[in-house]
């Protein structure tokens, strides 16, 4: 029986059932992955208001981990092991295992997701064949310095290497807008279908304006800026925002050009930007890869546009390229 309000139903095996017939393992992960990410944010907001982060120095002040990662990660990896156990699932936190509070897993799915029909190219994926990449709290830095509209929950999934669906979510989007807004957003997208949950926008022709790391910066990472002419630098925290900012006609280039940012960092900001149409790469021009083997570090530091990509590419010195090997 279809449920006439959602269009989607339980069948009598348990199976997933949505307007176009049984959904793929590929809606089922990404309608959960979106429910997980609520959850994370709604826990990201709990630990800030709460009031005591538990701040542990990583690698350095510029690398840290509050509570907010640690409990974040347990909830979206155990949430999405218990419904998809062949799933691999690779999170930033290196966490000891252990038994998880049942008040971090969330059961739910996103219901609009199930509405919509799988590409075909992907229609017939099986649940081990694809890698989820997490990052619990993207812009931890930011978060524990107030900054809150540039942190943000990021789950990615992978297939063939390749990042094919991504959810962002936004804990304090809107919280500028005072007491009462509501706060928090979803943005999600799968290659093929598009992505969802905000408004694309373009920035206007002939402005080129940069985004760039608001707190690893270098001397190589400003002279790669300097060499595409810009015409505003935008300095913020976090990968999955700085990529919003591109989807938003807020910034034509993403430029990082520096060993630093993750697997984690970059997998569902590339799938949301690659839905739309946009492109994200190494600083040579190079896909990045997301299998499961692979090397967490995106060495030869990031490379990301809207459009116009190939302006941005051709301008990178021969001198940051030879310094930032793959």
């Amino acid at each position: 029986m279809l449920c006439a309000v959602c269009g989607v139903s339980q069948g009598l095996t348990g199976q997933i059932i949505g307007l176009h017939g049984p959904a793929s393992v590929l809606m089922r992960l990404v309608a959960s992955a979106y429910s997980v990410a609520e959850k994370a944010a709604a826990i990201v907001r709990k630990v800030m208001a709460g009031g005591d982060l538990g701040i542990v120095e990583k690698c350095g002040a510029n690398d840290l981990q509050t509570k907010a990662d640690r409990l974040v990660q347990m909830s979206i990896c155990s949430s999405l092991a218990q419904k998809f156990p062949k799933l691999t699932i690779i999170g930033e936190e290196d966490l000891p295992s252990y038994d998880v509070d049942e008040e971090l897993i969330e059961n739910g799915q996103y219901e609009e997701i199930l509405k919509k029909t799988c590409p075909p190219q992907y229609s017939s994926i099986k649940e081990e064949e694809l890698v989820v990449w997490v990052d619990p709290l993207d812009g931890t830095k930011e978060y524990t310095e107030g900054l809150l509209d540039h942190v943000t929950v990021l789950i990615g999934i992978a297939y063939g290497g390749k990042a094919i669906a991504g959810i962002i979510n936004q804990p304090y989007y809107n919280y500028e807008a005072g007491a009462d807004a509501v706060l928090g957003r979803t943005i999600w997208g799968v290659l093929g279908l598009g992505a969802f949950g905000f408004q694309l926008k373009e920035v206007p022709d002939g402005k080129h304006i940069i985004i760039t790391t608001r707190s690893h910066s270098s001397k190589m990472v400003n002279d790669c800026i300097g060499a595409m002419n810009p015409d505003a630098i935008v300095r913020v925290g976090g990968a999955g925002n700085k990529v919003i900012h591109l989807i938003e006609g807020k910034a034509s280039a993403y430029v990082f050009a520096s060993p630093g940012c993750k697997k984690w960092d970059t997998c569902a900001p590339e799938a949301i930007l690659h839905a739309v149409g946009g492109k994200l790469t190494d600083i040579h021009g190079n896909s990045l890869h997301y299998n499961r083997e692979v090397k967490h570090m995106n060495s030869a530091g990031v490379l990301a546009t809207l459009r116009n990509f190939d302006y941005y590419a051709s301008r990178v010195p021969d001198s940051v390229k030879q310094a930032l090997v793959p």
